[in-house]
């Protein structure tokens, strides 16, 4: 958003006889950048193409100046042009980042950013979907500070922890060969990698209908006949034989597996000797003279 187009805009809206729309902009964690606008013609701004008749609309936006969340709601028809039941049950909108301007639709550089926030909840029914929307200050409901307990509290490879997990042996890629119960995956073998190795990691979908979704890895057993893995939760997606996915090593936050796995233990963070539970029930004893 830039001053000079508020600027403008508001001198168009003083003006009396008016020529608004409103235009919205998804960015999914993958990278995919989707435009809408209520207006009967395309717009293209910011390098964005907004497309009209797509079927997405917005409700008034609750805003206010403190910390409240600022709130709306969208929907619109699930479309093969445009967001589709496939992409939403998959769950790649999840989070997605949302954009939403005000805009004179006869001079698009007289715009302003009204609100830009995220995707909450999406619900679906009839061919139709509706979506919360979240404004940056939901951010701040989230719970902050540190626990301090005895297993470690980083995630995995980040500016904590500070495991490479470019290193050899720590990724590997496998094809699908099949998939079994809800969560569980068949793959190609991985000797290279011991049993239990993948436990608490992560599968990410390299290619196929479910390119780019992932999965926390519940169980990851080497078998003859290949390599099972057990999603916590299944894909929302279906996996093709000849799929390929990649597998990140895991870590049960112990410091035992910090100081043989990855040999970070300089990194451990968490506290391996803080009192248990039991210390509460512990009392005197008495000792025989």
């Amino acid at each position: 958003m830039s001053d000079a187009g508020s600027a403008a805009l508001f001198a168009h809206l003083a003006g009396g006889s008016t020529t608004v729309c409103r235009a919205w902009a998804l960015t999914r964690a993958d990278g995919l950048v989707l435009g809408f606008t209520d207006h009967d013609r395309d717009l293209v701004f910011e390098g964005i193409v907004f497309a009209a008749g797509s079927g997405l609309a917005a409700r008034a936006l609750a805003q206010g100046t403190g910390l409240a969340v600022d709130t709306g709601e969208a929907g619109g028809a699930l479309s093969a042009a445009a967001i589709t039941e496939a992409d939403v049950m998959a769950g790649r909108y999840d989070g997605a980042e949302l954009r939403a301007w005000l805009v004179n639709w006869a001079d698009v550089s007289a715009r302003h950013l009204q609100m830009r926030g995220t995707l909450g909840e999406l619900r679906r029914a009839g061919g139709a979907f509706s979506a919360e929307l979240r404004g940056l200050s939901a951010a701040l409901n989230r719970g902050g500070g540190r626990v301090f307990m005895a297993s470690c509290d980083a995630v995995l490879g980040d500016g904590r922890c500070r495991v490479d997990l470019s290193a050899p042996g720590y990724r590997a890629e496998a094809a699908v060969r099949g998939a079994g119960a809800e969560g569980l995956l068949r793959l190609d073998p991985l000797p290279d990698h011991a049993d239990r190795w993948f436990e608490k990691g992560r599968l990410t979908v390299l290619d196929g209908p479910a390119a780019g979704l992932w999965g926390a890895v519940k169980n990851d057993r080497a078998t003859v006949a290949g390599r099972e893995v057990e999603l916590w939760v299944a894909l929302r997606a279906d996996l093709r034989p000849g799929d390929r996915v990649e597998l990140r090593a895991g870590c049960d936050r112990r410091a035992e597996t910090c100081r043989l796995k990855f040999d970070n233990l300089v990194n451990f963070r968490g506290f391996p000797h803080v009192p248990g539970e039991d210390w509460l029930t512990v009392a005197p004893v008495k000792v025989a003279g």
